[in-house]
């Protein structure tokens, strides 16, 4: 594998994304939940998040005014099946109301909004703020997370940041942007590539864990 085309290509050719998987991967792109979800998904696994926002959406609350309008102890006690909730809720109050303070509403938010802004914000790291852009923006942003680093470690790469494997994966992407629109036969956005290419690593990973990642892909 010699650069990110090739495991796009491999991921592709086995299957993934899986059929009943959402076109973006993420549930919901481009709705307030994904930034809800973004938040509570830190150190906490999917399954127990979407407790969390079917809770939230039990109470209607998935929309910036709601999360703004809730008591935080309530917000926690709503979301506590992804755990760190106290913090968590704190966390999605400050930045649900920053974002009514700088923008006004959740539209003018993703038309405008920057990682810079997104980093400057407590409790959002360099995923986190990407996951938000990709998702919640539909922005072209490759997100990065552990389980891209355990893949890419599989095959004896090693990165000594989260930016130096992001541009290796978007360069890898871009630079074959028209092999891509031949393997899907369609013309694709980047958008749309980084968000099922995202998705694509999780799943892999996710049914292959405690398996060799490397001798897996191999194989496909």
């Amino acid at each position: 594998m010699n650069s990110s085309y090739d495991l796009l290509f491999l991921l592709k050719r086995a299957g993934y994304l899986r059929e009943d998987a959402p076109k973006f991967w993420w549930p919901n792109v481009g709705e307030f939940e994904v930034l809800i979800g973004a938040i509570l998904t830190q150190q906490s696994r999917w399954e127990n998040v979407e407790k969390s926002l079917e809770n939230l959406r039990s109470k209607e609350l998935l929309s910036l005014e709601g999360i703004v309008s809730t008591n935080e102890t309530v917000l926690a006690d709503l979301i506590k099946a992804s755990g760190f909730y106290n913090q968590k809720a704190k966390r999605l109050k400050l930045l649900s109301q920053h974002i009514l303070t700088d923008f006004g509403d959740f539209e003018s938010f993703k038309a405008s909004v920057d990682r810079e802004w997104l980093l400057s914000q407590k409790g959002v790291g360099e995923e986190t703020a990407d996951s938000i852009l990709c998702y919640g923006c539909k922005r072209e942003v490759m997100v990065v997370d552990a389980y891209t680093n355990r893949l890419l470690r599989a095959f004896g790469y090693e990165f000594e940041s989260y930016g130096e494997l992001q541009e290796w994966l978007v360069s890898g992407i871009e630079s074959n942007y028209s092999k891509i629109t031949k393997l899907y036969d369609e013309d694709i956005d980047l958008f749309t590539i980084f968000s099922r290419f995202h998705g694509k690593i999780v799943e892999f990973v996710k049914c292959h864990k405690g398996a060799s990642l490397k001798t897996k892909i191999e194989n496909l």
